[in-house]
């Protein structure tokens, strides 16, 4: 059974700027993120604990290796919930990506 996922509001903000940062590159580059960000999530709901296990129970996955971000989250197992908390791009200060 598939877990369900919600984004923390600045995660959602991230993934907005994100995709309008690729749609103004090339046209359509933002939708081809968003694409591998779906997939990503479909991904982690469906195995949640396939990927690994980084700091203060936060997991991580890269989106793609077109795309140079990290999906940030924590699982909670008993409410089959996941609680993605970053969308965070590999050149940022990874220090900032662990939100509570």
């Amino acid at each position: 059974m598939s877990f369900s996922y919600t984004l923390h509001p600045e995660a959602d903000k991230e993934y907005a700027g994100a995709y309008a940062w690729y749609e103004d590159q090339s046209q359509g580059l933002g939708e081809k993120f968003i694409d591998a960000v779906k997939q990503k999530l479909a991904a982690i709901a469906a195995k949640p604990e396939l990927f690994g296990s980084k700091s203060k129970g936060f997991r991580e996955t890269i989106v793609s290796r077109a795309f140079p971000y990290s999906i940030v989250y924590k699982i909670a197992i008993e409410q089959k919930a996941i609680y993605i908390v970053s969308i965070y791009h590999s050149k940022r200060n990874p220090k900032k990506k662990y939100r509570k």
